[in-house]
């Protein structure tokens, strides 16, 4: 049994019983329907979410504030556990600075307890790819230390790469122009993106229908996978309320690197990203270069 624990956000988009079966501890964001707030713990059911934004429902998220993350790392400090947790990428939210003005606060209270807080650079079921690694190296017994150097060092080479088929949320979270999105929604133009050494959601390029964007990914994984065509580490997808398009990546890849033949996990995008991507996103995740850019 480690003498710490690992956390992270909700934001990580792996379902609750992964986390349960790696002991990844959660600390939940919120978010809200049509002005009505819940908890992204799956007390919203994730079909009826996106089925909500599909017939207009208006969404907004809140960050974990520093009152709920010094109740989450309490208990564990009590336990006289060591705690280090990941936040969802800086380059997205501002969660990080609540968690650090928390852990400060505790420090002082149970003084020689380690309280790691580290900006994960990724989100979504990218953010998970990590957090299962980290669960690894845990597990591996890694001590809480070399876990945090380990972090630091590999962090970015988790690669995002993701598209949408419905510009419309992008639009309303300010991502894309009005202009572009109408244009883009008229042409149907698919942008591919992925998030930078930053954290950040960056476009970088754009095709015109789903099978040539779906193409344009499934190469990304190509060029930049550990091993290229021989990869044969973890890969994991996730979607919102389009897994067709998830199942046409998956062929893709397939066909690109046999080595993952029936080794893809699909995962829902959570309601707190989801809130900001709405139905119609596809991203993808897998070990590979640094980002750098």
């Amino acid at each position: 049994m480690s003498d710490y624990v690992i956390s992270c956000c909700s934001t990580a988009d792996l379902n609750f019983d992964h986390y349960k079966e790696r002991d990844i501890k959660i600390a939940f964001f919120h978010f809200e329907v049509d002005g009505k707030s819940y908890m992204d713990n799956g007390e919203f059911p994730i079909n009826d979410f996106y089925n909500a934004m599909a017939n207009g429902a208006m969404t907004k998220t809140s960050q974990i504030n520093v009152d709920e993350y010094i109740n989450h790392f309490t208990p564990f400090l009590e336990e006289e556990k060591d705690i280090i947790h990941l936040t969802l990428s800086s380059g997205i939210s501002g969660t990080i600075n609540s968690a650090n003005i928390a852990a400060d606060e505790l420090r002082d209270r149970y003084p020689g307890r380690k309280i790691y807080v580290i900006d994960s650079m990724a989100a979504s079921s990218g953010y998970g790819l990590l957090m299962d690694k980290i669960a690894d190296k845990r597990d591996e017994g890694l001590s809480i230390d070399d876990l945090k150097d380990w972090v630091l060092e590999h962090r970015l080479e988790v690669n995002h790469w993701f598209f949408t088929t419905d510009l419309t949320y992008f639009v309303r979270g300010g991502r894309v122009s009005k202009a572009a999105g109408w244009f883009g929604g008229a042409l149907k133009i698919c942008p591919l993106l992925n998030v930078d050494y930053q954290g950040k959601l960056i476009p970088r390029s754009k095709h015109r229908g789903k099978p040539a964007v779906i193409k344009a990914t499934a190469k990304k994984m190509l060029e930049n996978a550990v091993g290229g065509a021989s990869y044969d580490g973890k890969c994991y997808i996730s979607q919102s309320a389009c897994r067709g398009d998830a199942d046409e990546l998956i062929k893709e890849i397939e066909q690109l690197i046999p080595a993952m033949k029936g080794k893809i996990e699909v995962y829902d995008i959570g309601t707190t990203i989801g809130s900001h991507t709405g139905p119609g996103t596809v991203a993808l995740f897998f070990w590979g270069k640094k980002r750098v850019d």
